[in-house]
């Protein structure tokens, strides 16, 4: 994966550098789709330099103006989690894609870290078509909120069908509800495009928020002629089976533009140009998307408060805080052992969310909200060394296999060695408790978020029927631990670093 990475940066360069949308031949229809994924706040990110559904909303309406026959999706993860979700449970998000113009969304996992009466209510309130074939609501046996199964829609003289499908990894890293179940993507990736190639779609594209090795499994599944997705965070393009495999990076850094030429005769995809459209402070804010700033100002204004500083560069990009040690993670990790006064901590990577690094300066609150949005209790428990080893285990268990796999352990307290070219389960080769080799037979107190401990989340399934020292009710929320944390430091300022807690090998 890094090599094509590194291939796919060089080609971005040029495709920014070089793309000239080429005209459709007289016996063609161009259609063009515009495609984001995992965009959580509607503001810039960047300290404002990076991201903006305003700035989207331009680029929108620039590419209508020269193409009539455009279309604009979203790969999934939206709704939550973010700042201004934990005040308005997503409805700021509604807003601005409504302002905006999106025209199809496919949900992400953590749409249903919602309650599905509020998801339910916020789809009701878009003025977008949402998907997610495979979410079956297990009382009905029907679709999630009676979801069409696809979308086919007739652009240009062209129909081009949409299907959208969800990673079964959900139950897992979100907070679904138990009569909510995710079917087998191929399954039904195989029933339902057969389907929509019967009912006379000419394009097939798969809208998704799968991981990408289960894309790439997806085009083998059924004929997709294009596959946009989202999930994880980074600038991602593949193929496999003759599909080409398409992700951008998270909050909008970037939007995909994408020009599909099919034959007016035929009806055959004869060829796609695709195209990497930075989204920055040289792109204006449309004016048309003033009203939604309006309408969330006075939150806008209260989140820039000053919490304390950085005196060194923070690292919480998803890409680092789900795969190996970082600063931010070891302070969140001090942070919540020193607020409960337990031995060690554990911080499931995934639960870090801003994206971002931070630069020496101030931290504001916003800065906090964003590192970590889901307002979950840190819990004290009393585990045995045992289940301390299996939940490391755990925690590495992906590291080989997915690129940022959410349960990765950011720790305090605990050192330890992993090797990733040995099977999971046996990938730990040394870890220390306080200095000392974690006994299997002590017993030890371990902080960490009430969502790995009541329910199991990004599979910690072993804290379940561990000893709660220090219940939910009664916890310290994440956000308030890391902002009294910041605040008790020397000056409000802090300086965290990297000191050889995870090690990892091969």
């Amino acid at each position: 994966m890094k090599g094509s990475k590194s291939s796919f940066f060089w080609a971005v360069l040029l495709s920014i550098a070089l793309y000239v949308c080429v005209p459709a031949q007289s016996g063609e229809t161009r259609i063009t789709i515009l495609h984001i994924n995992d965009t959580y706040q509607f503001t810039p990110v960047d300290g404002g330099k990076s991201g903006g559904v305003a700035r989207l909303m331009t680029i929108r309406k620039r590419v209508l103006q020269e193409n009539p026959n455009t279309i604009f999706t979203l790969g999934g993860d939206t709704v939550s989690p973010s700042v201004e979700t934990r005040t308005y449970r997503g409805a700021q998000m509604i807003d601005a894609w409504n302002a905006a113009g999106l025209d199809l969304a496919v949900f992400g996992n953590h749409e249903f870290d919602l309650k599905s009466d509020e998801l339910i209510k916020r789809m009701k309130e878009s003025r977008f078509t949402w998907l997610g074939a495979n979410v079956i609501d297990s009382r009905t046996g029907k679709i999630f909120a009676d979801t069409p199964p696809f979308v086919i829609k007739d652009i240009g003289g062209v129909k081009i069908g949409f299907i959208g499908l969800l990673l079964p990894e959900t139950k897992e890293t979100s907070s679904m509800e138990s009569f909510l179940t995710i079917a087998d993507y191929c399954e039904t990736a195989a029933r339902l495009v057969p389907q929509m190639r019967a009912a006379g779609a000419n394009v097939v594209v798969g809208l998704t928020h799968l991981f990408m090795f289960q894309d790439k499994r997806l085009t083998g599944c059924a004929k997709f002629d294009l596959i946009l997705g989202g999930h994880e965070h980074t600038l991602l393009q593949s193929s496999a089976n003759g599909t080409p495999i398409f992700k951008m990076t998270a909050d909008a850094r970037e939007i995909g533009r994408f020009d599909l030429y099919v034959d007016k005769q035929t009806g055959m995809l004869n060829s796609i140009d695709w195209q990497i459209i930075p989204v920055n402070d040289s792109v204006p804010d449309d004016p048309d998307f003033t009203p939604v700033f309006a309408k969330y100002k006075d939150l806008i204004e209260k989140l820039s408060v000053r919490v304390g500083a950085t005196a060194v560069r923070l690292d919480a990009l998803s890409l680092s805080v789900r795969t190996k040690e970082t600063n931010i993670g070891n302070f969140i990790a001090d942070a919540y052992r020193n607020a409960v006064g337990a031995d060690a901590a554990i911080v499931n990577g995934g639960s870090i969310r801003a994206d971002l690094t931070y630069n020496p300066g101030p931290l504001t609150k916003r800065d906090i909200l964003s590192i970590l949005p889901f307002n979950n209790p840190i819990v004290k428990i009393r585990i045995s060394g045992k289940t301390l080893l299996e939940a490391l285990e755990h925690g590495v268990a992906r590291s080989r296999e997915d690129n940022e796999p959410g349960r990765f352990p950011q720790v305090s307290g605990i050192k330890f060695v992993f090797d990733v070219s040995r099977p999971p389960g046996s990938r730990i080769t040394e870890a220390f408790i306080n200095g000392k080799p974690i006994d299997p037979k002590a017993a030890y107190t371990l902080a960490t978020s009430d969502f790995l401990v009541s329910r199991g989340g990004d599979g910690y399934t072993m804290f379940r029927d561990c000893e709660v020292l220090l219940a939910a009710d009664k916890a310290p929320k994440d956000s308030e631990v890391l902002e009294q944390a910041i605040r008790q430091a020397p000056n409000s300022t802090i300086a965290p670093m990297i000191e050889g807690r995870i090690k990892r090998i091969n």
